[in-house]
């Protein structure tokens, strides 16, 4: 199904022509901006370099490296010259990234030299080349016999791109091929919680679904700011923080560093962005380290409790937040993993512009959103026009069953894997995502928990650790925690907040009364068939996915 039926390159075509001297990109901390007609112009010594190392449409290029606006460059020089990209997190190690590497088929290989320092060419045979992201300087290459030496080719683009442009590089350069929509544009591989990895294929017709919902929605328009922190290399980051934003003449700052709430709330102060995409760790921790101090003084907590003044200090309390994430968006877009249920109860009462939306890589990511004016708590959005949805249950409304979807935005498949394409698309092209959830009949999505995750009470009862896990994390003194079935019952393992703990003098010989009290407390909130039995405390944070989820394999 072909909702959005236009050309995606042709949309890249024409806001590079028309938005030829706005600005399109820069990097946080420095004053080098890119002009649409500057990276429009890179873009093509991208593609004339591929031609002059042989690199043909429907090959593959790998890249490793944290974002910057050569890795930003290097993608869309990729698939605009119809090559597949596989962009891979640089925060894989170095074994599963060689593994990906060889298993993508991919014979360039753009990478950020301190990543590269660690790797083997000897061990990826099939890379004709490797290229730094920073310096474009060759760090390695197989030149087969016949074949133009990359090193020299590189050496002399400069003066070939002058002798193929000989009037300089203007608007009406800018021609991209015609491709089959169908065609694989991008190789992402998951780092899922079950510990194998999968190449899920997105073609150019799954790009058009996202792009152009998110030009129509006008998340980004031509002129506005763009906040790009999320890992381009993970595709919620991908299609909201660049490829949407690239389609409209939106100006990016690239935010290379790692999020961290202080350095975060600083550059979205300077840039104002007029869209801000997150992940729910970053709201929680916000909530958590400013506004949960805030709001629970006791004099706070007494004037909270009176009528009519509780409305001007949450008003307070939203315009503080507001003002912290820049004070010039629309609305901030949480997705990527579940929200906490506490924190979004605190930011609806407080009516801070916020909505949740859906996704997953097999779907490029978006399944449903709603604007936040329509949002309605605990949803994740109606699913999008150009994707259906349906829940296996007898009772879709109210009985939690596994979300399906099909559409536009589905992927194609796991690249040379059909036994996992098969496990996962049904014959009937539903994709199976995994996820428990309910809908309403307009398509709008509530999701429970995953289907993997799910427990099966002595009693008969679905259980859903997230939920439970969402109540614990709220509680003194708990960082992040997993529900777990030992034995007959069900046991929390609890990674403390040490940071909290030192800050209020708790000291640890008091931490397994406090986690105690907490069970306790937890156990009043929960069904009788979710109530927890013990607490595991550990050490050290939860093994995660370079997406930072939890390994819950290692745990269960």
């Amino acid at each position: 199904m072909t909702y959005y039926d236009q050309d995606i390159l042709k949309v890249y075509q024409n806001s590079f022509r028309s938005n030829w001297d706005l600005p399109a990109l820069t990097e946080y901390g420095s004053d080098d901006v890119l002009s649409y007609g500057e990276f429009a112009r890179r873009i093509a010594r991208i593609h004339l370099f591929y031609q002059l190392i042989g690199v043909k449409p429907g090959d593959k290029v790998a890249m490793v490296g944290k974002n910057s606006v050569t890795w930003v460059i290097t993608f869309m020089g990729t698939i605009t010259y119809g090559a597949t990209i596989v962009p891979i997190l640089s925060d894989f190690n170095a074994h599963d990234a060689q593994h990906i590497i060889n298993h993508s088929d991919a014979t360039v290989l753009f990478v950020s030299q301190s990543i590269w320092e660690t790797y083997d060419f000897d061990q990826m045979p099939n890379l004709k080349a490797v290229i730094s992201l920073e310096t474009r300087q060759v760090l390695a290459e197989r030149t087969q016999k016949g074949e133009a030496a990359v090193e020299r080719v590189i050496r002399n683009l400069t003066r070939r791109f002058r002798s193929v442009y000989k009037s300089g590089f203007n608007p009406e350069n800018i021609n991209y091929p015609d491709v089959d929509r169908n065609a694989t544009a991008i190789i992402n591989y998951t780092s899922g919680t079950t510990g194998f990895s999968k190449g899920v294929m997105l073609t150019y017709d799954n790009i058009c679904g996202n792009v152009v919902f998110g030009i129509e929605s006008r998340l980004h328009y031509e002129g506005s700011r763009a906040l790009s922190f999320l890992p381009l290399a993970h595709a919620y980051g991908c299609a909201f923080d660049m490829l949407v934003p690239l389609a409209t003449g939106t100006f990016i700052t690239v935010f290379g560093k790692t999020p961290t709430p202080r350095l975060l709330l600083a550059a979205l102060e300077k840039v104002k962005p007029n869209l801000v995409v997150c992940v729910p760790l970053i709201l929680e921790k916000i909530y958590r380290k400013q506004i949960v101090p805030m709001i629970t003084r006791r004099a706070i907590r007494w004037a909270l409790a009176v009528p009519f003044i509780d409305g001007a200090i949450y008003a307070k309390i939203r315009n503080k937040l507001v003002e912290a994430f820049g004070g010039a968006f629309e609305e901030v877009i949480i997705g990527g993993a579940p929200l906490n249920s506490e924190v979004e109860s605190f930011l609806y009462k407080i009516k801070f512009p916020f909505t949740v939306g859906y996704g997953m890589t097999e779907c490029a990511p978006l399944i449903s959103y709603t604007p936040w004016r329509e949002f309605r708590p605990t949803s994740c959005g109606r699913t999008l026009p150009c994707m259906e949805s349906k829940i296996v249950s007898d009772d879709p409304e109210t009985i939690p069953g596994e979300i399906c979807v099909r559409g536009q935005d589905r992927m194609k498949g796991y690249y040379k894997n059909p036994d996992a394409t098969a496990a996962t698309i049904d014959e009937d092209g539903w994709l199976h995502t995994g996820d428990m959830g309910t809908r309403t009949p307009d398509g709008t999505l509530f999701i429970k928990g995953r289907y993997k995750t799910m427990i099966l009470s002595a009693s008969g009862q679905n259980i859903y650790p997230e939920e439970i896990e969402a109540k614990l994390n709220n509680m003194p003194y708990v960082n992040e925690s997993l529900v777990v079935e030992r034995g007959k019952g069900l046991t929390a393992i609890i990674y403390p907040d040490y940071e909290r703990m030192d800050a209020d003098g708790i000291e640890v010989s008091q931490l397994t009364e406090v986690m105690e009290r907490n069970r306790v407390e937890l156990n009043t909130l929960v069904a009788p068939y979710e109530k927890i039995d013990r607490i595991q405390l550990i050490p050290h944070e939860f093994e995660k996915t370079p997406k930072k989820s939890i390994k819950r394999y290692l745990y269960s």
